[in-house]
Parts: C-alpha cells; sequence; structure tokens
C-alpha cells in the first residue's frame, strides 16, 4: 500500500518550528507533496537537507519567498523534474512532475486568483495549459495522479458559505466549470469516492479564526485518472493536523 500526502504548508521554515518534523516521523508518509515552501534552494533549512528515508526534490520560484513545492518520497521515482513546459507558468515553481514507472504524479501549487483581474486570468490560463499538458499523458494511456491546492472549492458541499462567496476567486463558476472539465477530460476527486457529506474542509481563513468554528474551504485534492481509481483503497483529510491554515489531505494506493 502506497500513503501519499499532500499538504500546502504556507511556508517552510516557519512551519519547522510547528513541529513539521515529528509530525513527518510519526506518520511516515510513502509520498509527501508540498506547496507554498516559500525557500530558495539555498534557504532550505539544515533539518531538511538529509532527510533519513527519503528522497528530496526541491523547485523554487523566481521570485524570492514565494511559492515553490517539494517532493519526499521513500521510493526514488524514474524520474523527477520540475514545470510541465510552459515557461510563464514554470517561473512561478508552480509544478513537479515525478514518474514512478506505474503512475505519473504531478504535484502542483495553482495560482490564486483573488489579488486582481490580471491573476485571475493568469490562473484560468494556468489551468486550460494544465489541462491540455495532462490530456497527452492520459492519451497515452499512462496512470496520472494529481495532487496539490487547486485553490478553487468545486461545489457548494465544498466550502461552509458558498453564496457568499460565489463572486469571490476560488468559487467563481467559471473557475468550477474548470474543475467539471478537468473530471470530464478523465479524472476522479478521490476524496468523493469514499466521502458524500459536507463539512469537510482543507483552507480556513487566519484572520478571522475560522478554523475553530470549522468553516472552511476543501480546496486542496488528490486527483486520480480512472484507469487507476480501482486502485484507490482510501482518500481523507487530516484536519486536526496544524501549522499552517491548510491541512494535509491523502489517498492510500494498492500498487
Amino acid at each position: 500500500m502506497l500513503r501519499m500526502l499532500s499538504w500546502n504548508v504556507n511556508g517552510l521554515r516557519a512551519i519547522i518550528g510547528k513541529g513539521f518534523l515529528d509530525w513527518l516521523a510519526k506518520e511516515q508518509p510513502d509520498v509527501l507533496c508540498l506547496q507554498e515552501t516559500k525557500v530558495g534552494l539555498h534557504q532550505l533549512p539544515e533539518a531538511l537537507k538529509n532527510l533519513q528515508g527519503y528522497h528530496a526534490f526541491w523547485v523554487a520560484g523566481e521570485k524570492p519567498g514565494y511559492s515553490g513545492v517539494a517532493l519526499l518520497s521513500t521510493a526514488a521515482p524514474l524520474s523527477v523534474c520540475s514545470g510541465f513546459g510552459v515557461e510563464r507558468f514554470d517561473k512561478e515553481g508552480r509544478t513537479q512532475v515525478a514518474d514512478y514507472g506505474e503512475f505519473v504524479l504531478y504535484n502542483v501549487y495553482f495560482p490564486n486568483g483573488k489579488a486582481s483581474a490580471e491573476r485571475l486570468r493568469y490562473k484560468m490560463e494556468f489551468y486550460e495549459a494544465f489541462l491540455a499538458h495532462v490530456q497527452e499523458l492520459l492519451a497515452a494511456g499512462r496512470k496520472v495522479v494529481v495532487c496539490g491546492d487547486v485553490n478553487t472549492a468545486h461545489k457548494e458541499i465544498d466550502l461552509a458559505r458558498p453564496k457568499e462567496n460565489e463572486k469571490v476567486s476560488g468559487f467563481l463558476p467559471e473557475e468550477r466549470a474548470w474543475i467539471d472539465r478537468f473530471l470530464a477530460a478523465g479524472f476522479v476527486d478521490t476524496f468523493r469516492l469514499f466521502t458524500s457529506e459536507g463539512g469537510h474542509y482543507s483552507w480556513w481563513d487566519y484572520k478571522s479564526r475560522a478554523r475553530e468554528r470549522n468553516v472552511g474551504w476543501r480546496i486542496d485534492y488528490f486527483f486520480v485518472s480512472r484507469n487507476l481509481v480501482a486502485q484507490v483503497r482510501s482518500a481523507f483529510i487530516l484536519p486536526e493536523v496544524m501549522g499552517s491554515d491548510h491541512c494535509p489531505v491523502g489517498i492510500e494506493l494498492a500498487l
């Protein structure tokens, strides 16, 4: 059984001081994908430079202290690369692609569109380019896992206050419609294979102390291609894990 976790840590150096290494030693996932690490390769904490039992791969964006993703894996992938081949998106350090042979893993920190109309447009263009890219793998018959912070809640059930957020980036009709198209192209939202009710979230606003009241959004996902669904044994959210405004999400695959 392969246990895979994904977590937007909202700053790797910050979370190191909040018990991250103890959590990792206790949890011991086979694969851990991190988003929003916010560190350059020269800024990696010493404790993470030689993690026992893990192969570690780090991606940083051009802009200091912004974005960034990381992959920790007990088994070495056949290959790992950063980005998916579109320079204007890859330079922000948002994507890792790891080929494990039996499947290809995408660790993605999708853009946030709240800052401006320009950033919303960038987010939607990123979405379109990413979908076109992974469709090529599906057409080739590959099994694909896509995880990370998608920065959009798909359905009303996926956030605590849908009506109040209908005109907010993260729940706009066009953002939600892209997830519809992504699923229609050949992917499955693994969490919804096992859990149909609401009240399950992966992000809560810090400023309003929303986590205490569970007023959240489910914007972190594990998607798998349909040809991998039969091997998904569980999908879950770990809201009790603190340290970020997001919590980890995960799946277990029978391989």
